[in-house]
C-alpha cells in the first residue's frame, strides 16, 4: 500500500511537473512567436530636406513599394519587412550619425539609400566598419573604387562613368565636339565630367572649358557670358538637383539655349517635372529609368502599373524606381538565403540577376556594381506631351555590358 501510495504520490509529481511545464511553455511562447516575427528592418538615410528633397522623397516612394511587394507575398516564411526612413540632410556627418543610430539602437539589417556622392561614402564607411550591407542608390565612381568599397558594398545606381560615357557616344557625332562643361565643384559634377571627357576623347571632341559652380548656386548668369565667348557648339551641364533646374532655367531666360546646344549627362525627371516643357525643351541627357520604356520593356509596365496603384496615378521617376530596385534586391537576396545574416545574403546578392524593371541587371562580382542599361533622351516640348507626366522621349538605349565599365584593376581591385 505505502508502495502504491509512493508510486501515486511519484504519478502526481510528475503529473505536476507536467502540467507546470506545459503552463510554462503556454506562458513563454507568445514570447518566442513574438521574437520570431521582429521584422525585417531596411535602413533608409536620404535626404528628405535640402537641395536633393524631391529625388529623396521619390525613392522613397519606389522603396515604400519594394516593402509592400515582399509583405504581400509573405514575406520571409511570414516575417515581413519594415522602412526606416530618416533624413540625411544632405550633410555627410549626419548620414553618419543617422546610420549608426539605423544600426545599433534601431537594429537594422541592412542599410539601403543616399542621394548624394559625397554622403554615400560617409554612410558606406560606417555599413563597412560594422559589417552591414549597404545598397547605394545614388550616382559615385568612387563607391566603387577599393579603397572605399568592402564587401558589404554595393552599387544599385548607375555611376558616372556608365552615363556620361552612354550619352557621350551617343551625342558628340550627332551634336558637335567642341564643348564647354559647366560643373558642379564637388564630387559628383567631377565624376561626370571625367566620364564624358573619357568617352569624348575617343570621339575627337574638344574641351574648350570646364567652368565650376558650387552646390546650391542660385545665380548663373555670371558663367553665361564666359561660356558663350569661347564659342562652344554644346554646353554640357554636369550637375544635380536644384542646381540643375535653375541652370536651365536660367539658360532660357538668358537666351543660352539659342546660341548653343545643351546636354546633361544625367537628365533629372523631377526638375523636368517641376520646371515645365520650356526650360527643358530640346535638352538631351542620360537617365536610369523612363516610365515610357513600358512600351518595349513588359517589367516597367508592371513596374508602372504597381507604383500608380499604390501612389495614386503617379507614374515612377528614374530615382523612384532606384528606391525600389535598391529594396527589393536587398529582399530578395534575403528571401533566396533564408535568412537576414549578413554573410548570406551577401552572396545571395551577389547572384542577383534578371528582369526586375528595365532589362536584365546583374552585380558585377568585383565591385558589386550594378550593370545595365542606359536611357538616352530628350525632353519633350509641350506639343509633344500627351499629358504632365508624358516629358521624355526615348531616343536610344545603350545596352551596357561590363567592358564599358572602367576595369576591376583601375579601381583596384583584383582582376
Amino acid at each position: 500500500m505505502k508502495t502504491s501510495d509512493n508510486g501515486k504520490t511519484r504519478r502526481q509529481a510528475l503529473q505536476t511537473l507536467a502540467g507546470g511545464s506545459l503552463a510554462l511553455g503556454a506562458l513563454t511562447l507568445p514570447r518566442l512567436v513574438q521574437a520570431q516575427a521582429e521584422p525585417i528592418r531596411i535602413g533608409f538615410p536620404v535626404p528628405l530636406t535640402g537641395a536633393f528633397a524631391a529625388e529623396a522623397q521619390a525613392v522613397v516612394r519606389g522603396a515604400e513599394l519594394a516593402i509592400k511587394e515582399f509583405n504581400d507575398a509573405g514575406g520571409l516564411n511570414g516575417t515581413k519587412a519594415e522602412l526606416l526612413v530618416r533624413d540625411d540632410k544632405l550633410n555627410p556627418q549626419e548620414a553618419a550619425t543617422r546610420t549608426i543610430e539605423l544600426i545599433d539602437k534601431d537594429k537594422a539589417n541592412f542599410i539601403v539609400g543616399s542621394v548624394s556622392s559625397a554622403v554615400q561614402l560617409s554612410v558606406n564607411n560606417v555599413t563597412k566598419q560594422r559589417k552591414v550591407i549597404f545598397n547605394s542608390i545614388s550616382q559615385s565612381d568612387t563607391i566603387n573604387e577599393a579603397k572605399d568599397w568592402s564587401r558589404y558594398t554595393f552599387h544599385e545606381c548607375l555611376n558616372p562613368h556608365m552615363t556620361a560615357g552612354a550619352v557621350a557616344r551617343y551625342a558628340i557625332p550627332k551634336m558637335g565636339k567642341k564643348v564647354v562643361f559647366l560643373t558642379a565643384d564637388y564630387a559628383y559634377g567631377h565624376e561626370m565630367a571625367r566620364g564624358f571627357v573619357t568617352a569624348g576623347k575617343a570621339l575627337g571632341m574638344e574641351v574648350l572649358a570646364d567652368i565650376r559652380h558650387p552646390l546650391g548656386t542660385t545665380d548663373f548668369s555670371s558663367y553665361f557670358p564666359k561660356i558663350l565667348a569661347l564659342k562652344p557648339e554644346v554646353l554640357i551641364v554636369c550637375n544635380f538637383g536644384r542646381d540643375q533646374q535653375i541652370a536651365f532655367k536660367q539658360a532660357n531666360d538668358f537666351g543660352v539655349k539659342q546660341q548653343v546646344k545643351i546636354i546633361a549627362p544625367l537628365l533629372m525627371h523631377n526638375g523636368r517635372m517641376v520646371d515645365g516643357h520650356k526650360a527643358y525643351e530640346g535638352i538631351i541627357g542620360g537617365t536610369g529609368y523612363y516610365w515610357g520604356l513600358e512600351a518595349t520593356t513588359p517589367s516597367a509596365k508592371r513596374l508602372n502599373d504597381s507604383f500608380k496603384a499604390l501612389h495614386k496615378g503617379l507614374y515612377p521617376t528614374d530615382y523612384a524606381s532606384l528606391g525600389y530596385a535598391g529594396v527589393r534586391n536587398v529582399l530578395a537576396a534575403v528571401k533566396a538565403a533564408g535568412t537576414v545574416d549578413t554573410e548570406k545574403v551577401v552572396t545571395a546578392l551577389r547572384a542577383i540577376k534578371g528582369d526586375l524593371y528595365k532589362g536584365n541587371v546583374h552585380f558585377r562580382s568585383c565591385d558589386h556594381q550594378a550593370v545595365q542599361s542606359v536611357l538616352i533622351v530628350e525632353s519633350k516640348d509641350k506639343a509633344q506631351a500627351a499629358n504632365d507626366q508624358d516629358i521624355f522621349k526615348i531616343l536610344a538605349i545603350e545596352t551596357f555590358d561590363e567592358s564599358k565599365l572602367r576595369s576591376c584593376s583601375e579601381l583596384g581591385h583584383p582582376a
